[in-house]
């Protein structure tokens, strides 16, 4: 073999090892674990109240209300902490009133039942996701287009959002995308599979209103 054919074949040799180990490399390498979360104070009841107005919406159609309230408490120490991940609490279902809709001469109702729950994931940002059950949140509208609008149709859906610390700390979904099917009459939107939650919420101690809700490490 001449030497330029054995400094090729060595080159090629060399490179599909690199590639080789890169390939295994990048496969063993891994996950970063969560970080430490631990929500304070242990045990305290919050109420969670919209600041400003809720959006859902499903292709053309935005569902706007700008009245809901959540409650919840913190888990008991030491429940409040996970060395390891987030703190997850159980929420009562958000109520949602005064509700319109972007649809001329329809209005919408929202009702809201089963396990809802949070949880917050300390971090830069600090991180928090709502999961909504099964069929746990419906939109039925009458009017001109009777429609209606089920979140989490095949299981429990996650929605990402974020927490700041404050006083009072807020909890903040921006166009999160939540799992819809949607059924109904002519204007429906029902090619929609997902829809976009928007929202702010204030989040109040009630155990005792001179403390803050905060999440830390």
């Amino acid at each position: 073999m001449s030497r330029t054919r054995t400094t090729l074949a060595l080159a090629a040799a060399t490179a599909a090892g690199a590639l080789s180990l890169a390939t295994v490399s990048a496969t063993a390498a891994p996950l970063p674990l969560a970080g430490s979360t631990t929500v304070t104070p242990a045990g305290h009841a919050f109420k969670a109240t919209l600041s400003g107005k809720a959006t859902l919406k499903a292709g053309s159609v935005t569902v706007t209300c700008t009245v809901s309230v959540s409650t919840g408490t913190v888990p008991a120490a030491p429940g409040n902490h996970n060395a390891a991940g987030p703190v997850s609490s159980p929420i009562s279902p958000p109520t949602y009133s005064s509700c319109t809709s972007s649809m001329p001469g329809v209005t919408p109702t929202v009702t809201t039942s089963g396990a809802w729950s949070v949880s917050m994931q300390n971090g830069s940002p600090i991180t928090a996701t709502m999961t909504v059950p099964t069929g746990g949140l419906v939109v039925h509208t009458t009017g001109l287009a009777v429609c209606t609008v089920i979140t989490a149709p095949s299981g429990p859906a996650s929605v990402a959002g974020s927490w700041t610390n404050g006083a009072p700390p807020s909890l903040t979904f921006t166009s999160a995308s939540v799992p819809v099917t949607v059924t109904g009459s002519f204007g429906c939107p029902t090619s929609a599979s997902s829809s976009a939650f928007t929202a702010v919420y204030k989040v109040t101690d009630t155990t005792d209103p001179a403390q803050q809700i905060t999440v830390g490490p």
